[in-house]
């Protein structure tokens, strides 16, 4: 695979959107009693979503319950379509370390009532993320540490090895049904301890001891 673009490091800037695949941990399905899917759960964030450290998180409107959520992220390295599983890896230029911020109380009114869950998932700041990781500083993102504090307190602490769909299979699967475009970001799932965060709580994550990232939850009335 040739080096990544000298641009890949500001993918939020070159990418044109970001792929989320929901309950992708065995452990987060059975906290929230859902079955186990037979195939991935794509939503889409749009760009306008991002934040990095140093700006805060905002609850979207009508919203009461913000949960946390930590999720590798992989940058799309090299773009194309029909992706078989076995070349998907050569496709990946680097990763961030992610939050995917979910108002609770909007999905589960969309999920009731079947509506879709764009206003509970990609409204502006739900998606926190860290500075570019080199694919090389990640070997094996098979089997890494995703951890999650509020306020110091440990409430997140799983492992990819626990994904239900590993990410070759991901990129394979949606490249099947979008293009992806270099900067592209894709969301791989959280792992169990999901859970409510208030106004002025600070949330720190971490990706085993490779970096962590802070974000405080905005208190602006």
């Amino acid at each position: 695979m040739a080096a990544p673009s000298k641009n890949l490091a500001k993918f939020r800037d070159v990418g044109k959107k970001i792929l989320a695949i929901g309950r992708n941990y065995k452990s987060h399905a059975a906290e929230l009693n859902n079955p186990i899917p037979k195939s991935p759960l794509v939503f889409i964030k749009p760009t306008t979503s991002y934040i990095t450290e140093g700006q805060r998180i905002k609850f979207p409107p009508g919203c009461n319950e913000l949960h946390h959520e930590v999720e590798l992220g992989v940058v799309i390295g090299k773009g194309g379509n029909n992706i078989s599983e076995a070349n998907a890896m050569e496709h990946v230029g680097g990763y961030v370390l992610a939050l995917d911020m979910t108002a609770r109380d909007l999905q589960d009114f969309a999920k009731k009532n079947g509506h879709p869950w764009a206003l509970a998932k990609s409204w502006d700041t739900s998606c926190p993320v860290s500075n570019f990781i080199e694919k090389n500083k990640i070997p094996d993102p098979s089997s890494l540490n995703l951890w999650l504090k509020v306020n110091g307190e440990m409430k997140q602490n799983g492992n990819t090895t626990d994904m239900i769909f590993p990410i070759p299979y991901l990129i394979s699967f949606l490249s099947n049904y979008f293009t992806l475009e270099e900067g592209d970001l894709l969301l791989t799932g959280t792992p169990s301890g999901v859970g409510p965060v208030k106004e002025g709580d600070e949330i720190q994550a971490g990706l085993g001891d490779i970096l962590s990232i802070t974000f405080s939850v905005s208190d602006d009335k």
